[in-house]
């Protein structure tokens, strides 16, 4: 690939925040704590990642203990997402039914009490923490509403994707635009947005057609700027669930020509949230105090997924040869499903 990329359009301010040595040091002591990440190589490319940095740029006015609590979940995000799809887990749907079952337990305050001797997968205990300390403070259409979005990301992710790689079955570019936004989490993280901020959007502002777009469309921006950088990445490691992949396949489009048609689709995306965003205003403009930081909460993802891309060297093409080798990083207790298709044996210490 070209060594450097199309410019994508973002007219929004560089932001960060000023706690983020703060939620490294968090992080490192969270990921251990839980058993996300323990093995030194798994370890040095958790760091190298820098997802403090990534949240500090995504929620530059988040509070220490917010801040915190969104690279918690990011990070979980990340995790599960690289076992699936970077590792034999994701090209197996059977493989995964458990532990989704499993998470859904948690979730919906069911999941049984794990035998004494026995060690829960690192993305259940991960999971449970982060559920305590993140749904009873909320309000319960929120809690309803995240709790939707997060099992709807692990359902496709484990039947929709998986299902494709199983069969070799490549998408249409529609059906992935339109899924993308659930097997890439970012509803999850975008509702974490009310969170942070400290609001509740009522379920009519949330109905309103031009909140659906300015979220659809910002998600976008979200997930397809990830495709354009993460593009070299995926196609070392066969993945066709990405919209550059997709356009040069259905399209016949060169390398340089898809990547620039996509980075013209985000153009137009951001200036549709743009357009959402005034009408949205002036519609409800008794609701600016809940409406602004939550448009504004959108702009910080689109500006702040957009810096991190471009610095994080979990995209940088000098490194991508690591993903050549995704069993030098993934942890296979994670989610407690050997890559043969085992149960992971319960992980006694680092």
């Amino acid at each position: 690939m070209e060594s450097e990329l199309p410019d994508i359009y973002c007219p929004f301010p560089q932001r960060s925040n000023p706690h983020v040595a703060h939620t490294r040091a968090h992080l490192d002591e969270w990921t251990r704590r839980t058993g996300l990440v323990h093995r030194e190589s798994a370890r040095a490319r958790f760091e190298q990642a820098d997802f403090g940095s990534f949240v500090g740029m995504v929620h530059p006015t988040a509070s220490p203990e917010h801040l915190d609590l969104v690279a918690d979940w990011f990070v979980w995000l990340f995790l599960v997402d690289d076992q699936l799809d970077d590792g034999h887990l994701g090209r197996n749907p059977e493989r995964v039914r458990d532990v989704v079952a499993r998470m859904r337990a948690v979730v919906e305050g069911t999941a049984p009490r794990v035998p004494p001797g026995e060690e829960a997968p690192a993305a259940l205990v991960a999971l449970a923490d982060l559920w305590e300390r993140t749904v009873p403070r909320a309000a319960p259409h929120w809690r309803t509403r995240f709790t939707g979005h997060l099992m709807t990301y692990l359902t496709m992710t484990t039947t929709w994707e998986a299902g494709n790689r199983a069969t070799g079955a490549v998408p249409s570019e529609a059906a992935y635009i339109s899924k993308r936004r659930h097997t890439g989490a970012i509803h999850v993280c975008m509702d974490l947005i009310e969170i942070v901020a400290g609001i509740q959007a009522p379920e009519a502002v949330h109905g309103d057609p031009r909140f659906v777009t300015a979220l659809e469309a910002s998600c976008n921006v979200v997930c397809w700027a990830n495709d354009v950088y993460s593009y070299e990445k995926e196609q070392m490691l066969g993945e066709i669930h990405n919209l550059v992949h997709l356009v040069r396949h259905h399209r016949g489009y060169g390398e340089r020509q898809a990547l620039e048609h996509v980075c013209a689709a985000i153009a137009t995306e951001t200036e549709r949230f743009l357009t959402a965003e005034d009408e949205l205003l002036e519609v409800f403009p008794q609701l600016t105090r809940t409406l602004v930081p939550y448009l504004d909460g959108m702009r910080s993802w689109m500006r702040g997924n957009l810096d991190w891309s471009r610095q994080t060297p979990r995209y940088n093409p000098a490194a991508v040869s690591q993903y050549a080798a995704p069993g030098e990083y993934l942890e296979e207790t994670v989610l407690g499903v050997a890559t043969d298709g085992a149960v992971a044996a319960p992980r006694t210490g680092d």
